[in-house]
């Protein structure tokens, strides 16, 4: 079984070096921290796995540079993974469905990918670059559930620790749980982690009550990042030995703790970033708790704001 320890986060961090944004830490009260990813490269976090997982296959002789790579994702992932490959010279293939928003069809293009419109589901567009891959021997790039992808995630725990050592508790959104696998496989056995859902797509909270990953119905306001249909493998695993804290919210919660996050610290959240902060009064931290929370992406629309 795919897994990821917290050496593979270190070996991430080794190698992605000079190539991600060390992003910074924001203290906003006593014991209180904003990790802000939401200003690493296109926007979110998912830079640091997209490189990792690419510069990984070329180590490894498996990145052709005439054939590149190949994604299923309209958002943040297929951003990600575009933005890398750009860096690293080699060709990007982007499978998105017919109802992916032209806005970031466009932005996956003005990034060199290959913009590849397929099905009306996601579904049918991983399904595609799978086959993709398969055919043209691209180097097949998940959106989350890869050890790779998920590792090169959990870089920016091992950051938030060097800046807050003695952080007691790290506050996460979970979509299919990428980012969540590698921060808890970066802090395990030290630190806390609060694993954040909307009510609408509440993946990893079904799977352990299931003891397996289950398919859920998604919907509400994150669905466009925090939209993935089952939880991952690696997260459930990494779930399971880490015995996180499983919070829902509602989408009032989250629209409110997206507006909260701008009109009081200035910084712009996408409502699956504003999970996490909504997350921390569900959570109920104690008295002299040390609480760092993950802002893990801004590609939303500030006139929203």
């Amino acid at each position: 079984m795919d897994t990821i320890t917290a050496q593979d986060v270190h070996d991430a961090a080794t190698r992605i070096t000079g190539r991600i944004r060390r992003t910074p830490v924001l203290g906003i009260g006593p014991g209180r921290w904003l990790k802000l990813e939401q200003v690493q490269h296109t926007g979110s976090f998912k830079a640091r796995g997209a490189f990792n997982r690419q510069l990984a296959a070329r180590e490894r002789g498996e990145l052709d540079p005439s054939r590149g790579i190949v994604a299923a994702s309209g958002g943040n992932a297929g951003l990600a993974h575009a933005y890398a490959a750009a860096q690293l010279g080699v060709p990007a293939t982007v499978f998105v469905p017919e109802t992916a928003p032209a806005v970031k069809v466009a932005r996956l293009g003005a990034l060199g990918a290959d913009v590849r419109l397929v099905g009306s589901e996601y579904a049918v567009a991983y399904e595609a670059a799978v086959g993709f891959a398969e055919a043209k021997g691209a180097v097949f790039c998940h959106a989350y559930d890869q050890p790779e992808i998920a590792a090169g995630a959990g870089t920016l725990a091992l950051e938030l620790l060097e800046d807050v050592p003695d952080v007691d508790t790290v506050v996460v959104a979970v979509g299919g749980g990428g980012l969540f696998a590698g921060v808890a496989a970066a802090l395990e056995g030290r630190v806390r982690v609060v694993a954040v859902e909307p009510v609408g797509a509440p993946t990893l909270h079904r799977a352990l009550a299931a003891g397996e990953p289950v398919d859920v119905a998604v919907s509400g306001v994150a669905a466009d990042s925090l939209g993935a249909r089952s939880v991952g493998a690696i997260a459930f695993d990494l779930a399971q030995r880490s015995d996180p804290v499983s919070l829902l919210v509602d989408d009032a919660s989250i629209t409110a703790a997206r507006s909260d996050l701008w009109s009081r610290f200035r910084v712009v959240a996408e409502h699956g970033a504003a999970a996490a902060w909504a997350g921390v009064s569900a959570y109920g931290p104690a008295e002299g708790e040390r609480v760092a929370v993950v802002v893990c992406g801004a590609n939303t629309d500030p006139s929203t704001l």
